[in-house]
């Protein structure tokens, strides 16, 4: 049993321990040479595109980065897994379907007509590339979106 002295000291020691373990690990989350944000590629259409998304809800039905809705696909490497469906045209079907007059219908599931110009696609697009950049540490694996995992997340996976 400890005394109020040693209670006292144990707790005050184990605080200050945790304190510059914290204080150590946020240094190194902000430190640039683990930096994984992709911020260094925004660009004034990656900002329009966002606003586009923002604006029109998108959240509201799917998901990007594993925040939003789940009514909806997941957003996060659209890009490449369209890619990888049409031989290459991904972009081009984004467009197609942000551009389409008429509500769109896969699975059953309707999405609103936004009726975008050519522009706004584009910007929309290139949101959907810059997100598809970011570092996800092998979390897109998980939710399938992501072709690159870290074996011990593989390994956690595949156990």
């Amino acid at each position: 049993m400890l005394s109020k002295k040693q209670a006292r000291a144990f707790f005050l020691g184990g605080t200050l321990v945790t304190f510059l373990i914290f204080i150590g690990l946020t240094v190194f989350s902000l430190s640039k040479e683990v930096d994984q944000t992709n911020h260094g590629n925004i660009t004034a259409e990656v900002v329009r595109g966002k606003e586009i998304w923002e604006s029109n809800n998108c959240m509201g039905c799917h998901t990007i980065l594993g925040e939003g809705a789940y009514y909806a696909p997941e957003l996060t490497k659209v890009v490449d897994r369209l890619n990888q469906k049409y031989d290459g045209n991904g972009e081009q079907v984004i467009k197609s379907i942000l551009m389409s007059q008429g509500p769109w219908q896969p699975n059953g599931r309707k999405m609103v007509a936004y009726g975008m110009t050519e522009q706004e696609a584009s910007d929309v697009v290139a949101f959907f590339k810059w997100i598809g950049e970011i570092d996800l540490n092998g979390f897109g694996e998980v939710v399938g979106v992501d072709r690159k995992i870290s074996p011990l997340a593989k390994e956690k996976i595949n156990n």
